[in-house]
């Protein structure tokens, strides 16, 4: 899912079904110092054709599985919930069901977090939010507070009680929806579970994942797995782009050589699949494309997978049949020395089903990202990229993402 905003949403609502009560149709609307010890989860998916990276968390007493998928673009952690759902897609026996003693009251602190600080009608009313994606998706529930039994890696067995939304309404927008069960946000807000853990004093608010460009990989929370050298490291932004794990300026470059392309600020996005820029800079790399390819054995098509596609000669079968045909892209961040992150082919391209290179660069402005640009999971696959909230740095190294760290 693109990129989310959370909608206000404490009110009192029209109908009650036990034990939640669903709103009628209206708009709805701390820092930890965690020197405990880290988590480490394995991952599964791919960016193409699944299109989504997920984990497994349990929930619950008795312990429940639920398989999410990974968004550092968005806050609110979410699992489907029989309350009854409408638009739940996991048959009913997966779903959460919460004990009306779970329900967070609107008077709760994260409450106000989840809802951009909106008053309370009555802080005893249960707390309703609304999760609006970039991608035109929807989710409506409420806030509900349970265990989540976890391993950390130094082998104590915490229990936390940690807060999240039991979604019973869930619009998919213009995707087909994933197989999974909920969305697992790790934003930098203080509703986010890395946010809560770190309030917990169980982990440093560090959070990292490594995407293996053949599928699978590893996510952690906490310091313990971050490498103590060959990490390249910039600020996040602290402007109005805070609330998102952005850094920048950063320089386009193509082929090594300057593109014009200056002065971009970037979005760090782990729920979403593939790049986007605005339109001017996503026109400027189409042209940048199309004319190197000018005199080469390919030809742009149509496929289904993505809106811009090459085919050549014969289908091709992997990313290395096209490797002579397209040059790396390279954003280089400004503001620190030496900080480029490396964008080879497998970090633009796919090979699609029907044996054609496509783009796996969109237009942001068509996604509805206006003129934000997004990093997504296929420029930061083979590479461990972190977000440290404790430090307010993003940082990033090559690595071999198979090789998931002892948990």
């Amino acid at each position: 899912m693109v990129l989310a905003v959370t909608l206000p949403g404490c009110f009192l609502a029209a109908s009650q079904q036990l034990p939640i009560k669903k709103p009628a149709l209206q708009t709805l609307a701390a820092k930890g110092h965690g020197f405990g010890s880290s988590l480490v989860f394995p991952v599964t998916g791919n960016v193409y054709p699944l299109g989504y990276f997920s984990v497994s968390l349990s929930i619950g007493n008795p312990p429940k599985p639920f398989t999410l998928d990974i968004d550092t673009g968005s806050d609110l952690t979410w699992v489907q919930c029989d309350a009854p759902c409408t638009g739940c897609t996991v048959p009913p026996g997966q779903l959460y069901k919460p004990a009306k003693s779970s329900i967070v009251p609107c008077k709760d602190p994260l409450c106000a977090v989840i809802n951009g600080g909106s008053p309370c009608k009555d802080p005893n009313e249960q707390c309703d939010f609304k999760v609006q994606y970039a991608d035109s998706g929807s989710v409506l529930g409420v806030l509900v507070r349970d265990y989540f039994p976890l391993r950390l890696i130094n082998g104590t067995l915490p229990r936390p009680n940690l807060t999240f939304g039991c979604a019973y309404d869930i619009d998919h927008g213009q995707h087909n929806p994933p197989p999974t069960t909920g969305v697992l946000g790790l934003g930098n807000s203080a509703a986010s579970i890395s946010s809560q853990l770190g309030a917990a004093g169980l982990t440093q608010n560090v959070i990292g994942h490594c995407y293996s460009g053949k599928g699978g990989g590893f996510l952690f929370i906490g310091n313990d797995p971050v490498p103590s050298s060959g990490v390249s490291w910039v600020p996040m932004l602290q402007n109005t782009m805070a609330k998102h794990y952005a850094s920048g300026p950063a320089d386009l470059l193509f082929g090594g050589k300057p593109t014009g392309i200056k002065g971009l600020n970037v979005i760090f996005d782990s729920g979403s699949s593939f790049t986007y820029f605005n339109s001017a800079v996503y026109g400027a790399i189409l042209n940048l494309l199309s004319k190197d390819l000018n005199g080469k054995p390919m030809r742009q098509v149509q496929d289904p997978a993505l809106p811009v596609c090459w085919k050549g000669a014969k289908p091709f079968k992997v990313l290395s049949d096209v490797k002579s045909y397209f040059k790396p892209f390279t954003l280089s961040f400004t503001s620190t020395k030496n900080a480029q992150l490396q964008l080879t082919l497998e970090n633009y391209l796919i090979i699609s089903e029907h044996g054609n290179a496509c783009l796996g660069i969109l237009n942001g402005a068509e996604a509805g990202l206006g003129n934000y640009n997004l990093v997504g999971d296929i420029s930061m696959l083979d590479k461990l990229v972190i977000y440290d909230n404790e430090r307010k740095q993003i940082g990033w190294t090559s690595a071999n993402c198979k090789r998931i760290p002892k948990s």
